[in-house]
């Protein structure tokens, strides 16, 4: 029999969970020694049974990416070293590689709809969506940690989007975050990304409260583009590490 005709392995659902937190930890949207959400909780935000992320976890912690500990305090926790090393190059790829032209597109899309959502509220915000677009603002740049950060930058995107006065439009960008960021509902962080946000935000949320919905729009697709590019470096860089081309980056290079 040709060596071609062998069985052909196939990945299970707790397998492709484990390879895309592997994937969130090399984007920052989990950290080492923190710890990650309960199984009924990933259960739920990526839609699939507590089973399939049991298992899931049972891989990373035996391949050393998490550790479980006990106690009221306890939990499943990132280690350390998590996130690097050829095998999880290796899983990262198998997560970014096959949808790569699909999710480059939904970058697309997400930057061309808040676009929209900042050139709407620009044009229709009102005295509360004004207050509640400075609190974010604020809160954002106030924010003690990188879990705070995160909240405060949802706030921020939601206020900007229901002063749109559109219900679709606040759910789509909701929707798109959590698409974009693999089903977790957190973007990509790291230092550099927070300071390049406290600089973008106030000049974002100030062009909306303005009215000045041109210069809003422009400022929401330069702000937007921040996730793309750690995606896309990523993407890049696991490639040439792992040895593949350059040439399947497609429009997201």
């Amino acid at each position: 029999m040709s060596e071609y005709l062998g069985p052909i392995a196939m990945q299970n659902a707790g397998e492709r969970i484990a390879e895309r937190i592997v994937t969130a930890i090399a984007l920052g949207e989990f950290v080492a020694e923190q710890r990650l959400p309960t199984e009924r909780e990933l259960a739920a935000t990526l839609g699939v049974s507590r089973t399939t992320v049991r298992e899931a976890l049972q891989r990373l912690q035996a391949a050393g990416y998490v550790t479980t500990r006990r106690g009221r305090n306890g939990g499943t926790f990132v280690s350390t070293n998590s996130g690097t090393g050829s095998d999880a190059d290796a899983m990262i790829r198998r997560t970014l590689e096959p949808a790569w032209q699909e999710l480059t597109e939904v970058l697309d899309f997400r930057r061309l709809i808040e676009q929209t959502i900042a050139r709407t509220a620009a044009q229709r915000r009102d005295d509360r969506d004004i207050a509640a677009i400075r609190a974010a603002v604020e809160d954002y740049a106030r924010a003690p940690d990188r879990d705070a950060s995160r909240h405060a930058d949802h706030a921020l995107h939601q206020a900007i989007a229901r002063a749109a006065h559109n219900s679709r439009l606040v759910a789509v960008s909701a929707s798109i975050r959590r698409e974009v960021n693999l089903g977790f509902d957190a973007e990509p962080y790291n230092p550099r990304v927070r300071q390049l946000a406290i600089r973008q935000h106030p000049t974002l949320a100030e062009a909306v409260i303005a009215g000045d919905a041109d210069r809003a729009a422009s400022l929401a697709d330069e702000h937007f583009s921040l996730t793309e590019e750690m995606l896309t470096e990523l993407h890049a860089r696991i490639r040439i590490r792992s040895g593949g081309s350059n040439d399947a980056g497609g429009q997201g290079q």
